[in-house]
């Protein structure tokens, strides 16, 4: 089983959510209609714009962390690198 740190964004690109998830697609789904986090509800974060797979549980929470401490830029960037235009990953996630 795979194991998924991603980065959800809003519509704007000015707030973002970073977790941990075993099912990506069904993750996605639920902060798209709100239900994520109040985090997520409140700032109405619904684009999945980045994501990683691991192989273990705890790697995942480990990059986890490890990204909730990076400045803001930095998240930026890498996001970036792999998607310019931050667009919504949601149908790629599809296709795993």
């Amino acid at each position: 089983m795979a194991f998924y740190t991603y980065i959800m964004s809003c519509a704007s690109n000015t707030a973002i959510y970073i977790g941990v998830t075993g099912d990506l697609l069904q993750r996605a789904s639920q902060h798209k209609t709100g239900r994520g986090s109040e985090h997520t509800a409140k700032y109405r974060i619904r684009k999945l714009v980045y994501f990683e797979t691991h192989d273990t549980l705890p790697e995942a929470i480990g990059r986890e962390r490890q990204l909730k401490r990076w400045r803001r830029e930095w998240k930026n960037e890498l996001i970036a690198t792999s998607n310019p235009k931050w667009s919504d990953l949601t149908m790629e996630v599809s296709f795993l």
